[in-house]
C-alpha cells in the first residue's frame, strides 16, 4: 500500500506564494536545502495549473511577471524533472513536454485511490491546492507536511492554502527547525465533524 503525503511550503499566514517575492521567500538556507536533497524518491501528483507553471520553469521559460529562479531552485527543478509525475487534467494535451510525466484524465480521487492500492513507495502532492483539498476530504491522505517560512504576506500573498478545508486535527509525528528560522510540521490528519468537545446532538 502506497503512502500519500500532502506537502506544502507556506508563509506564516497560510499563503503558497507572494507577488514579487523570490522562491522560498528568499529565506532558504543550507540546512533546509540539504534536507531537500535527502528526500526519498517519490511520485509527484499535481493539477494542470501546477503542471503548466512548473514545466515552464523546468523548460527555462518562466511565466511573465514571475521572479527569476535561483541556482538552488534550478537544482530542485532538475530533481523534479527526473522524478515520476502524474498530472490530472481534462484540458492538457499529449504529448506532455515535461519528462517523466503521465497524464490522467479521469477523476483524480478515484485514480489516487487506485494508485495507493498498487505497489509501494510514496505519493506526494506538488502544489495543487484544490487537488490536495479533494484528496484530504476523501480520506486518502496519510501524512500532512508543512514547511513554514517566517514571513507574513498580508499585502502580497497569493494562493491561500486552507480556504475550503474541513476542520482537521493533526497528530504530530515530526517537527524541526532549519537554519534557525524555517519550521517543519508533520502530522497524521484526522477530519473533524466540528471543534473538539462540541456536542453536535444535544
Amino acid at each position: 500500500m502506497r503512502e500519500l503525503l500532502i506537502d506544502f511550503i507556506t508563509t506564516l499566514d497560510g499563503y503558497a506564494s507572494g507577488d514579487g517575492w523570490p522562491g522560498w521567500w528568499g529565506l532558504e538556507g543550507p540546512e533546509y536545502l540539504a534536507w531537500l536533497g535527502e528526500q526519498p524518491l517519490v511520485t509527484y501528483l499535481m493539477g494542470a495549473n501546477t503542471y503548466r507553471l512548473m514545466s515552464s520553469f523546468a523548460g527555462g521559460e518562466p511565466p511573465a511577471g514571475t521572479a527569476a529562479i535561483e541556482a538552488e531552485e534550478e537544482a530542485s527543478l532538475d530533481d523534479l524533472t527526473r522524478a515520476p509525475k502524474v498530472v490530472f487534467s481534462a484540458s492538457l494535451e499529449e504529448p506532455l513536454t515535461w519528462a517523466n510525466t503521465t497524464l490522467v484524465r479521469g477523476d483524480a480521487v478515484q485514480a489516487v485511490r487506485a494508485m495507493k492500492a498498487e505497489g509501494s513507495g510514496i505519493l506526494s502532492t506538488l502544489g495543487s491546492i484544490s487537488l490536495c483539498r479533494s484528496l484530504l476530504k476523501a480520506g486518502l491522505v496519510d501524512r500532512f507536511r508543512v514547511v513554514v517560512f517566517p514571513v507574513i504576506t498580508g499585502a502580497t500573498g497569493a494562493e491561500r492554502i486552507y480556504d475550503g478545508y474541513p476542520d482537521v486535527a493533526l497528530d504530530m509525528v515530526s517537527t524541526r527547525t532549519f537554519d534557525g528560522r524555517i519550521q517543519l510540521l508533520e502530522g497524521v490528519p484526522r477530519l473533524l465533524a466540528g471543534p473538539p468537545g462540541v456536542n453536535k446532538n444535544p
